[in-house]
This record gives structure tokens, sequence and C-alpha cells, in this order.
């Protein structure tokens, strides 16, 4: 077997790997280099590991890198991508790691290749002795997480990995996390007729009825966050942003056509679909008022949103092993694919959410050494 490198250089080289993912194609990246490199270190480390193409998603894979055998056990997971970047904004290389004043600077440093250093790190003296493994550990590499998230939706869907934990290291400064709101990104398409400015007449105002999609998608809003509250978010309700609205040409033409896209966060207990269906139905009324043909369309599947029973077994070790009670977050994870698999899930990991997708972001360097430790607990109490 050959082993890793050090930590630093496993960061390192990880920094120094692009894998940016984005919804624009001049951005997007492959992630296989990535995931290869970690491919490479696991397999040297004699696990069992299997590269998995993402079917219509070419250069995009998952890793599973499993070591030990059986039921049960413990996954560590992590996505492999990052978002883009604002060069110019960065007053450090964002693709090579750099420490000063005990921080490590990089691109993906805290979200989230450095959660993959962290648990190699960790996996080393269990890999020494794999014969004392009685449930398999299992590092899991995602692809796209920062956009369509169809890394875990595949993995979801295949059914794989199977394990009775599951501890998913996005930024959470270590603070175990175990609910979060879904995300839903929506467009509204009207179409109506142009015409002539001097009279009304001759067409139909999409942008006009778009004003009263607008008014109805607020109404719904309000509606949800009256029958919708749960006090363990910061912001107890769901909510639904109006993000940008494109429409008409010219001043003195009728506006013809007019889109508005939107994103909605709901809470636990608030699925998709039927989300989805009360919208279109309440906006072909409205679209119908006005007498123009809408559209409405998902501009990505979604994310569940994610509930773990807070007494369950790996919240209330994580508590205990923290010194932290478990909490929510705004943001949306991984989480409910790996849940759909029947493992209980938490999300931890170091770093903060406030680096993330930011300029110079970076990972403490007074997390590091706590979080191997913290790492190696959780896999001797789950896998020993």
């Amino acid at each position: 077997m050959i082993a890793p490198p050090s930590l630093l250089s496993m960061l390192q080289e990880l920094i120094a790997t692009p894998s940016v993912s984005s919804t624009l194609s001049h951005w997007d990246q492959s992630n296989r280099a990535v995931i290869d490199k970690l491919e490479a270190w696991l397999s040297g480390m004699g696990f069992t590991t299997e590269v998995i193409e993402i079917e219509g998603h070419p250069g995009k894979a998952n890793l599973i890198a499993t070591l030990g055998h059986g039921p049960g056990g413990l996954v560590l997971s992590g996505h492999t991508d990052t978002v883009p970047y604002d060069a110019g904004r960065w007053t450090h290389d964002p693709f090579k790691l750099t420490e000063q004043d005990h921080k490590l600077y990089g691109l993906g440093s805290c979200d989230m290749k450095g959660f993959f250093a962290l648990a190699i790190e960790a996996a080393r003296r269990f890999a020494e002795q794999p014969s004392q493994l009685r449930q398999p550990l299992i590092i899991l590499a995602t692809a796209d997480e920062e956009t369509s998230m169809n890394g875990a939706r595949a993995l979801a869907l295949s059914g794989r990995p199977q394990a009775r934990r599951a501890v998913i290291g996005e930024p959470t400064s270590m603070r175990p996390v175990y609910l979060h709101k879904g995300m839903m990104m929506e467009r509204v398409r009207l179409t109506g007729r142009s015409g002539h400015s001097s009279d009304p007449s001759l067409g139909n105002n999409a942008l006009e009825a778009m004003q009263g999609v607008m008014t109805e998608l607020l109404s719904f809003r309000a509606e949800l966050q009256q029958r919708h509250q749960n006090p363990a978010f910061e912001i107890a309700v769901p909510t639904l942003n109006l993000g940008c609205i494109h429409g008409g040409d010219n001043p003195n033409r009728i506006c013809g056509s007019c889109e508005l896209d939107f994103d909605l966060r709901p809470l636990p207990g608030m699925p998709l679909l039927p989300l989805r269906d009360q919208i279109h139905s309440r906006l072909s009324t409205v679209a119908a008022r006005y007498g123009v043909r809408i559209e409405t369309e998902a501009l990505f599947p979604g994310i569940p949103a994610f509930e773990n029973p807070q007494d369950s077994a790996l919240v209330q070790l994580a508590e205990k092993l923290t010194g932290h009670p478990a909490q929510s977050v705004a943001f949306g994870t991984e989480a409910p694919f790996l849940q759909q698999l029947g493992m209980d899930t938490i999300v931890m990991g170091p770093g903060s959410i406030d680096q993330a997708h930011q300029p110079d972001e970076f990972l403490a360097m007074d997390q590091i050494n706590p979080t191997v430790a913290l790492l190696k607990t959780l896999i001797q109490d789950s896998c020993l």
C-alpha cells in the first residue's frame, strides 16, 4: 500500500486542482481530476474504491471508497466541486494553498475540499489495522453539489452507499446540524402580443400581466408563512424571493413576453412537488385573467428540506463530542439525499459558512487537529 501525502500536502494538491461547477458553461469544469486524486490516495490506503460516472453529465463522477465489510458503518461525505471565483477580489491565488495568520487560504479550503484531507487523515490509523473494523468506513465524494446536486441524486437513485450513519462535512464550525430548509428555483414565462404603445388594443402586455403574477406570488408567500412556522430556524417561516425579471425590448412597444425567476425555501414537512403544483395552478388562473400564455418550469429539481430527529443516536453523540447543541442552518446540503438511503445523517464540518463562496476563503488552522480527533472518535464509535 502507498500512503497518501501529509494532511497539508493533500489539501495543497486538492486546492491546486480546479473543479468549478456552474450553471454557466464557460465556468463549468469536470471534477474527475479531484476524484482521481482521492481515489489514488484511498486505494493506496487499502480502501476498495469505485468511481461512478454521472449519466448524462460527461466529466462528472462520484467516488465511493470503502474500508472494511458488513452492514452498518459510517459515511464521511463531501462534494468535490467549488463555486466560481472572482480572481480580482482575491488577495491570494485561489489555486495555491497559502498559510497566513494561522489560516489556510484557497478556493475550496472550507467548502469543502479541506474536509477530505481531514477525513483521510482521521482514517489513517484504521487503515493500518483494517481488521479492527467491525463495520465499514466509507468516504464519499460527490459531483456538482454547488449547482444541481446531480451527484447526490444519482446515489439516492442507485440506493448506494448503505451505512448506519452519515456525516456531511460542510462548514459548520464543527457544530452539528440536524435540519435545514429546502430550496426551489422557479421560472415563470408569460407571452402576450406586441404592438405599438400608442394603441393598447393592438397588443396584450405581458409585463402588466407579470405584475398580477408577482402579486399572486406574494399573496401565496403570505399564506405559506401564516400556515407554516418552525421556531428552530432563525427565520422561522418559508421564504419566497422575487429574484430577477426580464421583459420587453423598447419603451414604445407593448411588451410581448416577460420572464420572472424566483426562489422558494420551504420548511421540513413541505414537499416540493405539491408546492410546484399549487404555484402552477394559481398562476395559470392569473394568466388566463390577463389573456396571456403562461409557462412555468423548475430551474433545477430542487433540494428537499432536511430534518433528523434530535434524539437520534448520531445527533446525541455529536452533541456530546462537540459540547454544542444541534442546530439549524439556512443553506441547503446533500443531507436529504443521504437520508433517503436510510442513514442517520447530520451536517458537521470544519470552517465557517461565512467564508464559503467568498473571496479569500480560508480554513482556520486551529480547527484542524480538533476535527481530526473528533472524526477518529466518530469512526471508532460507528465502526469498531
